[in-house]
């Protein structure tokens, strides 16, 4: 990512919801268009960083209370 994002996950997604609509419904400039589309990759790879993230801790949650004896 070109910067670090200061989002919620919902937040994120939200952006990127407007972004993806904004391009099917053709609605930005053409100078806009390489903008929009590095911002969008921005948010996909933050969300999916965000994801794997949480995906790994619950993975840790689930693993202590199958195993209460290394809590």
């Amino acid at each position: 990512m070109s910067q670090e994002l200061n989002l919620t996950y919902q937040q994120a997604l939200d952006e990127l919801t407007d972004l993806v609509n904004e391009l099917e419904n053709e609605n930005i400039p053409i100078d806009d268009l390489a903008d929009k589309v590095k911002r969008a990759s921005d948010l996909i790879q933050y969300c999916q960083s965000k994801l794997t993230h949480t995906n790994t801790e619950v993975k840790k949650i689930i693993s202590k209370l199958d195993n209460p004896s290394e809590i």
